[in-house]
């Protein structure tokens, strides 16, 4: 398959390459994203690809976290969510709200983890020492899980944790304070907790132990039945946004505006980009990913929710939960 096409530096050559708009009965949508998460989308989010190629006006809210997206995408207030992390996904679907994945967002090992303040000098060989200590996760998030494993890998008893549901920015203030002993988090709220303390295990020591960090692009099922050509078209723009990323030759034309959009400097932005991982339709629609692998994982992280009490059960199966039939599309 084809995907990786010719790109001129405005919205409208952005357009003009994914074809014709879709038709549609919604003049508008609302899409949910995350700020200091800076991401090749919000290149052509700021230059208005998406309006373009789908023929409709896309409205953008910020989030502080993947759980509130399942919220707004229940109430009916959010049409598509970028960048929502697995466990959120998996603490809503199993809850039986019937949200699917539409595409891998972005892999992200390094740039999702728990720190420790610095003042307790606690590292992977001290980690036991964690007992009693007061500790800020985001609940139901990417963070939450990592968490979860990290202590189980370590035979840290949580429940010998003060545990306090914080959004990652308001914990990494907490920890700047002194008033958390760790925080868990991502992007630019985790980059400011490293300036107070240090990590556990680096991203490779997480993903040998099988911790996985991704996120996905979400949707409710229905809209995603109801108006496929917007979806595949949504997903196509993003596609070409992360092949023009990934070259590596449009560097600085797409960073100036990608920093912006997501409230960071130029050079905090490529520092956090550096670390993320785009994965291209083909490698998104393989067995790795949306071809088996993602729905393996869903089921592994649910069950891995249940056996620690996080939620009261799980699915039989995930496979319902992702539905590559959109990225399929746009990929011809």
């Amino acid at each position: 398959m084809k995907l990786i096409r010719t790109f001129v530096a405005t919205s409208c050559g952005i357009a003009a390459l994914l074809g014709g708009t879709a038709a549609s009965a919604l003049d508008e949508i609302t899409v949910a994203y995350f700020l200091e998460w800076p991401m090749p989308f919000e290149y052509a989010k700021v230059n208005g690809a998406y309006d373009e190629a789908m023929g409709i006006t896309v409205n953008w809210r910020a989030f502080d976290t993947g759980t509130a997206m399942s919220a707004a995408m229940a109430s009916g207030d959010v049409h598509i969510a970028v960048s929502q992390g697995i466990p959120p996904f998996v603490v809503a679907t199993s809850a039986g709200q019937d949200l699917q994945i539409l595409d891998v967002a972005v892999s992200y090992s390094d740039n999702d983890n728990c720190v420790v303040a610095t003042r307790h000098e606690i590292d992977a060989e001290s980690a036991d020492e964690l007992a009693g200590l007061k500790v800020g996760v985001p609940i139901g998030t990417a963070a939450h899980y990592g968490f979860l494993k990290q202590m189980e890998h370590f035979g840290v008893d949580v429940a010998s944790l003060e545990v306090v549901d914080m959004a990652p920015a308001d914990s990494a203030a907490a920890l700047a304070q002194g008033s958390l002993d760790m925080a868990c988090g991502w992007g630019g709220a985790l980059r400011r907790m490293l300036e107070h303390g240090n990590v556990l295990l680096t991203g490779a020591d997480k993903e040998e132990l099988g911790i996985h960090v991704f996120d996905v692009t979400s949707a409710p099922a229905e809209f995603v039945a109801t108006e496929p050509e917007l979806v595949a078209d949504f997903l196509a723009v993003t596609a070409e946004a992360n092949a023009m990323w990934n070259s590596g030759e449009n560097t600085a034309e797409m960073l100036p505006a990608i920093a912006q959009d997501a409230g960071m400097s130029e050079d905090d932005s490529a520092a956090t980009m550096a670390t993320f991982v785009f994965p291209s339709v083909e490698e998104q629609l393989s067995e790795k990913w949306l071809g088996g692998g993602t729905q393996d994982f869903l089921k592994a992280v649910a069950d891995f929710f249940v056996a620690n009490g996080e939620i009261p059960s799980a699915r039989d199966t995930y496979e319902g939960a992702v539905n590559a039939s959109g990225l399929m599309s746009a990929a011809q």
